[in-house]
């Protein structure tokens, strides 16, 4: 089940981006209008909606999410978690019509990519959080996670899990070590490399390896990397356009390389250590999918301190264990190195949960697509990937 979405088409992304660019007088909801009565007092509960397979659950019981339970034992809220966010743009379409016309979504707290958290800002559509009320958070959120472009010093958003787009390849049977996003093109891989197919998935990367700073991209690199991308089209380098589904493609070698998600290839290596996961030499995009309390929420403030329970160490360590993406708390590290179970303490070292120095000197946030850019550099690259 996909967490890092593809766009497809321009449907629902299309919609989104036409209220955000279009200006719609009832899309935007002015700074005074996005609270709502906070019942946390006295209704001591809230409505958590996140992606599949995107929390721990017990082994031998799977309807149990030990993190979540511990808040609930702790805290004594009760919540409510469902997974119901398949997709960024189709949960935009669900939960949109209610924003835009100031009601309340039913829900207290949402994990949305960050590319479309920062639409979610630009409409005015979640609140701010107190870090007064999330010591955890203030102290222990990974610098480099702090203050995106979209929504500095990280007011309405907190990372929940982050990650990186690089290159997966199978070592073995190409026979030889890729470093760079240009190593895609070498003669051997033709027909045997896959790109992702989402927008907002591929672009940074792509970017990088023509040499481009992703923190402050102008509309000129884009096209310059779609036509470079539309060349290795033509020439049939590149065997297709993907979504999760490069997991398949790589595993049964039908790929030799391919634009990955490093969670995803953690995964892949359990099965075969074959496979690799490389931060190419020109950088990798690091990206995150956040935490974010929409509109008229009923029980912000618990909401809050849910949040600032998975940034303890301890939490975030345990969840870390399970999910194996980048875990957007350093401090867990320590937590995990001393346990005293050999593959628990060996995560530790494993820098696609935790980057190293000299990895996190290669990764960049690259800055969002626009309002006004997304409608035409969509039907651009829509049309180069055939959605």
């Amino acid at each position: 089940m996909s967490r890092r979405s593809l766009l497809r088409a321009l449907g629902a992304g299309a919609a989104g981006a036409g209220l955000a660019g279009c200006g719609v007088p009832a899309a935007f909801v002015e700074p005074g209008e996005r609270a709502g009565r906070d019942s946390s007092a006295t209704d001591r509960s809230l409505h958590f909606a996140n992606w599949p397979l995107y929390i721990d659950t017990d082994d031998e019981n799977t309807s149990k999410r030990p993190t979540l339970d511990a808040f609930s034992e702790r805290t004594g809220i009760s919540v409510t978690y469902t997974e119901e966010i398949n997709d960024n743009d189709e949960f935009f379409g669900k939960i949109s019509p209610a924003l835009m016309n100031h009601q309340e979504t039913g829900r207290d707290l949402i994990v949305i990519s960050d590319w479309m958290a920062a639409r979610f800002v630009r409409l005015g559509w979640v609140q701010e959080m107190d870090r007064a009320e999330q010591p955890n958070v203030a102290k222990y959120l990974d610098p480099q996670l702090r203050s995106p472009a979209f929504d500095a010093g990280r007011r309405h958003s907190v990372p929940w899990q982050s990650g990186i787009t690089g290159i997966a390849y199978n070592r073995k049977r190409l026979g030889r070590e890729i470093r760079s996003t240009n190593d895609l093109w070498a003669d051997d891989l033709r027909g045997r490399v896959t790109l992702l197919s989402g927008l907002d998935e591929s672009f940074a990367l792509l970017m990088q390896g023509d040499g481009v700073d992703i923190t402050r991209w102008t509309a000129d690199d884009f096209h310059t990397m779609c036509e470079h991308i539309e060349k290795r089209v033509r020439s049939k380098h590149i065997r297709r356009f993907t979504g999760n589904d490069y997991i398949k493609d790589l595993s049964t070698g039908d790929v030799l390389a391919c634009q990955a998600y490093s969670g995803d290839v953690i995964q892949l290596q359990a099965d075969n250590p074959d496979i690799e996961f490389v931060v190419p030499e020109e950088g990798a995009e690091l990206w995150a999918e956040s935490l974010m309390i929409p509109n008229l929420a009923r029980h912000k403030r618990n909401a809050e301190r849910l949040v600032d329970h998975y940034y303890d160490p301890e939490v975030a360590a345990e969840l870390a264990t399970w999910v194996n993406y980048v875990c957007p708390v350093p401090a867990a590290r320590d937590v995990l190195a001393s346990s005293k179970d050999e593959e628990t303490a060996a995560l530790a070292e494993d820098p696609l949960i935790f980057p190293d120095g000299a990895m996190r000197q290669r990764l960049a946030i690259a800055r969002d697509i626009t309002s006004e850019e997304r409608m035409g550099f969509a039907k651009k690259w829509n049309a180069i990937v055939g959605l």
